[in-house]
């Protein structure tokens, strides 16, 4: 998104951010990058590291996991507001599915070295995060 302003307030519409105050989500806009993704084109995959946190800004996406046998099963769908990777970026650990555009597709992305000096320079920011976080592996757990 061109504009910072704009930019911050779509943030405050992202679940993971919506809690933040104003100067948290305008510093958090001002280091994202905007990506455009083709319908059918890989935005992460299964099994490389996390190198970013992505938000959905317009269009819509998949997350699949390729299980051993080589099948595939939808997961997750995404379209905006929706954010994903923001685990790998935390632990580091490779990818647990991949993430294809179903459309063409925009995200913003915060690269895992920006969201953590931004975790580790504002405390009231990483709680936050990590309740909204703790939140949704709660949710999930819910489902199984």
């Amino acid at each position: 998104m061109a504009d910072l302003e704009q930019a911050a307030q779509f943030l405050a519409k992202v679940p993971l951010f919506e809690s933040l105050k104003k100067g948290q989500l305008q510093s958090l806009a001002k280091s994202m990058i905007d990506r455009e993704y083709k319908a059918g084109e890989e935005i992460v995959t299964q099994g490389e590291g996390g190198i970013g946190l992505y938000i959905v800004t317009s269009g819509k996406a998949e997350a699949v996991h390729t299980r051993t046998d080589g099948s595939k099963a939808v997961v997750n769908t995404f379209g905006p507001t929706d954010f994903f990777g923001e685990l790998a970026v935390l632990n580091d650990e490779p990818r647990t599915a991949s993430v294809v555009a179903v459309e063409p597709t925009q995200c913003m992305v915060l690269s895992r070295w920006e969201f953590l000096g931004k975790l580790r320079g504002d405390a009231d920011m990483a709680v936050v995060v990590l309740q909204e976080m703790a939140f949704r592996f709660q949710r999930a757990l819910q489902v199984l």
